[in-house]
């Protein structure tokens, strides 16, 4: 039987490249050879690839963390070219990477997420004098906690929202919220599942760029939570997944607040694949080894490549 040709295509033009490139060297590890002829494919940092060449694949894996390659604008030549690819579509990773977009439709959809207030980089009409602290300043289009900051004062926020401002012209003040960090692995293009949650336990202020990848935190896994609980926080991931538009995976980021009230965060349309990274892990701790979730990956991405290669593209009138 011929094998599938798979590109695994990461690196790119954004401010997560190295995490990419570890991600994309743990799913080399880990695909099985004897189904699929393999073959990395890195974007440099400058963008500069000949993107032409995906069309002799079967199956594009895009391990692109953040701008570039996460927020629509890979997804969006793949299916230009026609290319089945893993994740989530045009859409979906549009809005999963947009944190105001992406708040903004949670909160109409009734799911809980925390107070957020929108600035963008015109300095004339920036009025911070509402903020209040301790918050956290985002920039609205990175992954990875590139650019985030944790701010307790107005001379911290200053500082702070300079930093964001370098990543995306608009960005995000947030409340902070007190309780424990969730994450959870979801699966599936019309009928997602959700893995076993996961724990966050930050051993620096915040769940950083450093605690995530240099120095890394410590994870429980599974989480230490009641049954009626792992159900709630299952079903809302998976509603937030549909609500957002996804399909292939995601990460879903919450926090359980001491009184039982679960609040989204955030969600992740391509998640780390590193060999640290919780996606994996809470899925193998849910019975899905790493070799079978690429698996089932590739399949959803050609799933729905043929789902929608059979709509009609023209209309005689």
């Amino acid at each position: 039987m011929r094998k599938l040709k798979v590109a695994i295509l990461f690196g790119g033009r954004s401010a997560e490249h190295e995490v990419s490139s570890q991600s994309a060297k743990n799913v080399l590890a880990a695909l099985d050879r004897k189904k699929y002829a393999i073959t990395p494919l890195l974007i440099p940092k400058n963008g500069k690839f000949n993107f032409e060449q995906l069309k002799k694949f079967d199956v594009v894996f895009p391990v692109l963390h953040g701008t570039n390659g996460e927020d629509g604008t890979m997804q969006g030549l793949l299916k230009i070219l026609n290319i089945p690819f893993v994740g989530a579509g045009v859409l979906g990773s549009a809005v999963g990477m947009d944190k105001e977009v992406q708040k903004r439709l949670l909160r109409d959809a009734g799911i809980p997420t925390a107070k957020f207030q929108v600035f963008d980089h015109r300095p004339l009409t920036t009025d911070y004098s509402k903020v209040k602290y301790p918050c956290f300043v985002k920039p609205a289009n990175t992954g990875s906690s590139v650019g985030i900051s944790k701010v307790h004062n107005q001379k911290e926020l200053a500082k702070a929202t300079k930093l964001a401002f370098q990543y995306d012209r608009k960005i995000l003040i947030e409340e902070t919220i007190d309780g424990r960090e969730l994450e959870i692995s979801v699966l599936g293009n019309e009928n997602p599942i959700a893995s076993l949650p996961g724990e966050v336990l930050p051993s620096h202020e915040f769940y950083d760029y450093d605690a995530k990848y240099i120095s890394p935190t410590k994870t429980e896994i599974p989480a230490r939570i009641t049954k009626k609980q792992i159900t709630k926080i299952q079903d809302l991931a998976i509603k937030t997944y549909k609500v957002l538009c996804c399909e292939g995976m995601a990460r879903v980021d919450m926090f359980l607040k001491p009184n039982g009230e679960v609040l989204i965060n955030e969600i992740n349309t391509i998640p780390g694949f590193t060999n640290i990274s919780m996606y994996p892990k809470l899925w193998e701790v849910s019975g899905l080894p790493y070799s079978k979730l690429l698996d089932k990956l590739i399949t959803l991405a050609l799933d729905r490549n043929k789902s929608e290669s059979a709509l009609k593209s023209s209309y005689k009138i």
